[in-house]
């Protein structure tokens, strides 16, 4: 670790807190505090990602030195380094919280690599910081496992997201009642090495327009549009009202990309509060995370939300609307006109719903969305795959074998695959879906794509591999039996998620029943 070159954009542009001294407390005035992690007891590499190394410029000898365990695992500030915790606020479900912060993520610093690309690096579960609140600042190794390989696996698939560059154990218990019913237990503890160009959040600009602090405020947004959307700057170089519209559409833009590519695989990130909401469009926080296995619009994985399901699947763009429009309230004491932020907010759900309905044009097959006419097919699509179980992903993979020289008949019969049990379907819902298949392939008809065309580029866009919740709670069963091997497997795996992988055909299986109401496979809590 020691071949980094840290950069200080962030701590040597942006107001910090005076006061040194690591105690939970209010910060105002400051976007970061300055704090070291807390040295594990035994520091242990587990896995790291060769992929996300390369970024950084380092080798895969890199890794082989206890330098650099020490460094992944908390136990050792590299030279160069100026760690700090940043400052931030947020809505949770729906409510003002007031100063959150990172209270278990601690930012290594920044660096700049050869090509001239700014990432920062962030240790999560070394400890705590002056925003921890009543937590421990640490994590445990089920989250830290789920957090890894999800952020991987989400790159591989196409969706903006913030990567993982290694996973330690610490060597040290940590006390956790996983779904706060009082049955807390000792688990083991976990680093993860979180890679981004940045982890600015919605929250970080909230926090200031809360308190007022309009001074803070204007320097942070002059320091992201400046660094992060520098082509955005006027003639001057600087940042005037109309770039501050234009950033915050371009914002709005990132936003509703991610959200659609959220849609496109069935992910469901469970806890979109403001705080969670990168300002780079990319995913963020994988707590209470969940793949959408058999398609229902109102699942969450988040046990918190189990009441109302304000984060559950099909809310996730209507979610990202209030979010955004929270943000917009932020920037209100910059401009002298609130009129474009208004018709941005105003114009997201119009956009959002053609950016959606492009992708869901792809993923049929079609060369482009149709109209009417297409709504009509998709909204008896999400109607019929209501009527019984149906797993999104294999659902979705096997209609690019539709043929349209075969009957109805035949076609539904080959997507047999993707039904949890098909002989529940009542005479009245099997003549549903024979209705939408005869039209299904009237529409492909219509296009005339040649099959195998079609075929490449509905399997280009449909996964065939997901992350899904019981095979990474079978990954963390064996991680805690100190086997890492099946974390390893899913690794490689899932970075060819839309390739044919014959010796890995059993993790393309629906979930099984075991799975169906299983801690970890079913909901999660945002406790880790």
């Amino acid at each position: 670790m020691y071949t980094l070159e840290f950069q200080h954009r962030f701590t040597n542009l942006l107001p910090g807190d005076a006061q040194l001294t690591n105690n939970r407390r209010q910060v105002f005035e400051a976007v970061y505090s300055y704090v070291h992690p807390t040295p594990p007891s035994q520091g242990k590499l587990r896995i790291y990602s060769p992929d996300v190394a390369a970024l950084l410029d380092l080798s895969d000898e890199t890794f082989l030195t206890d330098e650099t365990v020490s460094v992944l695992s908390g136990g050792l500030v590299p030279q160069g380094a100026k760690p700090y915790a940043m400052c931030y606020g947020g809505h949770q479900f729906g409510h003002w919280a007031g100063q959150l912060g990172d209270g278990r993520a601690i930012n290594l610093g920044e660096i700049k690599n050869s090509k001239g690309e700014y990432w920062s690096l962030q240790l999560k579960g070394a400890g705590p910081t002056p925003y921890s609140r009543t937590a421990d600042g640490l994590a445990v190794l089920r989250s830290s496992i789920r957090e890894f390989l999800c952020s991987e696996a989400m790159f591989y698939l196409g969706v903006p997201t913030t990567r993982a560059l290694s996973l330690c154990t610490t060597g040290d218990q940590v006390y956790r009642d996983m779904f706060y019913d009082g049955h807390a237990d000792y688990e083991q503890g976990a680093v993860v090495c979180r890679v981004a160009p940045s982890f600015l959040r919605f929250g970080n600009f909230e926090i200031f327009a809360a308190r007022d602090d309009i001074h803070s405020l204007r320097t942070l947004v002059d320091y992201t549009i400046t660094h992060h959307f520098g082509h955005l700057l006027n003639k001057q170089g600087l940042v005037d009202r109309h770039v501050i519209y234009q950033w915050f559409k371009e914002v709005c833009n990132l936003t509703q990309t991610m959200i659609v590519h959220w849609m496109r695989v069935g992910f469901v990130h469970g806890v979109m509060n403001t705080d969670n909401m990168s300002i780079l469009g990319l995913t963020i926080d994988y707590g209470p995370y969940g793949w959408l296995e058999d398609y229902n619009p109102d699942w969450t994985p988040n046990t918190t939300d189990e009441q109302y399901h304000r984060y559950a699947f099909g809310n996730q763009a209507k979610i990202s609307h209030w979010n955004l429009a929270q943000l917009a309230q932020v920037l209100v004491p910059l401009v002298d006109d609130v009129t474009p932020l208004q018709d941005t907010i105003h114009n997201y759900s119009d956009n959002y719903l053609h950016a959606w309905q492009n992708m869901m044009a792809s993923k049929l097959g079609f060369n482009a969305f149709n109209g009417a006419s297409d709504v009509t097919l998709m909204q008896a699509l999400f109607h019929n795959l209501q009527l019984v179980e149906t797993d999104m992903t294999i659902f979705f993979r096997q209609l690019a074998y539709v043929d349209t020289t075969r009957t109805p008949t035949e076609n539904f019969d080959a997507l047999e695959d993707a039904f949890y049990d098909k002989s529940m379907l009542t005479a009245s819902q099997l003549n549903a879906w024979l209705n939408w298949m005869q039209a299904y392939a009237a529409r492909l008809d219509e296009d005339g794509t040649d099959l195998n065309q079609r075929r490449k580029s509905m399997n280009s866009i449909n996964p065939k591999y997901v992350l899904r919740n019981y095979i990474a709670q079978q990954a963390i069963d064996k991680a805690e039996t100190n086997d890492f091997s099946m974390v390893f497997e899913l690794l490689q795996l899932l970075k060819h998620p839309y390739d044919e992988q014959t010796d890995f055909e059993h993790y393309a299986a629906k979930r099984p029943e075991w799975a169906r109401h299983r801690a970890g496979c079913s909901m999660l809590s945002c406790s880790s």
